[in-house]
């Protein structure tokens, strides 16, 4: 196999595990490095509330002590082996990986196997960990950006949890118990569902030994896949969160949009590029920064998940250019809705958007991150064979379609954060 062969159904092995766990294998000899990524559906979604916060404090209690590796244990022996091994905790999905040489692997997959399964949660380390975490969100809470994005998405969502931030708040975590993080554990963290994928200089049938040995007798329930019922698009909202004494206003704009199996996906991402992510961040770069210098920063994104998304500008202002840049990104919305994108633009963004992927695929972490997302998101071994003709199929009708059906002016949430404006104040 050619090391620099688009991963495919031919060069990737796929094997369920007796008890649920999916393993993704490909092979790369080419560095003697593996990399280790994975998916373990337990998340925020799972929260209720008033525990908002549980499973992002879980999964930073992994590191803190397991059944044979406590804090200083597994400190010393990734420390030993120069590697790295870290988790994290998303809507859907507690999310890890791991980076080592290919002679330490057996290491790395003990060690993970042992705090993914055996956590202890140790009381002196839960009271470290809350403590740097009420420290964030103390922080987070004079940030104008991230309380910008907070505001937006508890408006755009309401009470459901995609509104809540999996970090949570400092009313939630400095309540969460031990024995809340324990349970969240046995009754979440499941090998049902769970995706691990290896890539490196690994031989195959080696892995699949390995992961067998230390994860084939993990047990856990069926995964949880409820989730609660979406509010309705809220219409013409417009929040002003007051943060005293900072020079700069944060501002986003943006409505529900479509999640990620949804048929105009690809239309959007399209439509998203050349709205305010391609070159100097598409038109909303082009127009509110540089022609009108309404903004330090200007860009759009969609975020979508399973069952839902969004799709939003940003921008960073001066508080007396909030209006105006408001304005501004709300007059790009309606113009690509009613214009046509030229044939440049949508060429360029096309071939921006294909080129991209073969940089992502040279590395063996871009590998695993990519065919960890195929499979959460059941694309198929074939997804990258397929990917350009999903992204050459969008044409300029379709780009104007999707941002009329989903950036409407009128509907949009807006959001500041920063200091009081002459039309806030």
């Amino acid at each position: 196999m050619p090391i620099n062969a688009l991963p495919n159904s031919d060069n990737i092995t796929r094997v369920v595990l007796t008890n649920g766990l999916t393993v993704l294998v490909r092979e790369n000899p080419s560095a003697p490095v593996v990399v280790v990524e994975g998916y373990i559906p337990a998340g925020a979604i799972h929260e209720a509330a008033d525990k908002a916060g549980l499973s992002s404090f879980v999964a930073s209690m992994l590191t803190r002590g397991s059944a044979h590796y406590d804090f200083d244990q597994f400190n010393e022996t990734i420390e030993s082996i120069r590697a790295s091994l870290g988790v994290g905790s998303s809507d859907h999905y507690t999310n890890f990986s791991a980076t080592s040489l290919a002679e330490d692997f057996p290491t790395i997959i003990e060690v993970l196997a042992d705090i993914l399964q055996r956590p202890s949660f140790p009381t002196d380390h839960v009271e470290r960990v809350r403590q740097q975490k009420l420290v964030r969100l103390q922080e987070r809470a004079q940030d104008p950006n991230h309380m910008a994005s907070l505001q937006f998405y508890e408006t755009i969502y309401g009470n459901h949890p995609y509104g809540r931030p999996t970090s949570g708040y400092v009313e939630t975590v400095s309540q969460l118990q031990q024995s809340e993080l324990a349970e969240f554990h046995a009754s979440r963290y499941t090998p049902q569902g769970t995706i691990i994928v290896v890539v490196g200089a690994v031989e195959t049938q080696s892995v699949l030994d390995l992961l067998h040995m230390h994860f084939g007798d993990w047990q856990g329930p069926v995964p949880d896949k409820q989730v609660p019922p979406f509010p309705t698009q809220p219409v013409g909202q417009q929040i002003h969160h007051l943060i005293p004494g900072k020079v700069q206003s944060d501002l986003i704009v943006g409505s529900l949009a479509i999640p990620r199996h949804h048929p105009d996906f690809y239309a959007v991402r399209v439509a998203n590029n050349i709205l305010g992510q391609f070159g100097m961040m598409g038109r909303l770069g082009e127009q509110v920064r540089e022609q009108q210098g309404l903004a330090y920063y200007s860009y759009s994104s969609v975020d979508v998940d399973l069952y839902n998304g969004v799709w939003l500008a940003q921008a960073g202002t001066n508080p007396t250019n909030v209006e105006q840049a408001r304005n501004s990104i709300l007059a790009e919305f309606a113009r690509m809705a009613t214009e046509p994108v030229t044939a440049e633009e949508l060429a360029d963004s096309q071939a921006y958007m294909t080129g991209v992927l073969p940089l992502t695929l040279e590395t063996n972490s871009g590998v695993a991150s990519t065919l960890l997302n195929i499979e959460w998101f059941g694309l198929g071994l074939d997804y990258l064979e397929r990917y350009n003709s999903f992204i050459y199929g969008v044409t300029a009708a379709d780009v104007q379609r999707v941002a009329a059906q989903y950036l409407r002016p009128e509907q949009c949430t807006v959001v500041v954060a920063g200091p009081a404006t002459s039309s806030s104040a």
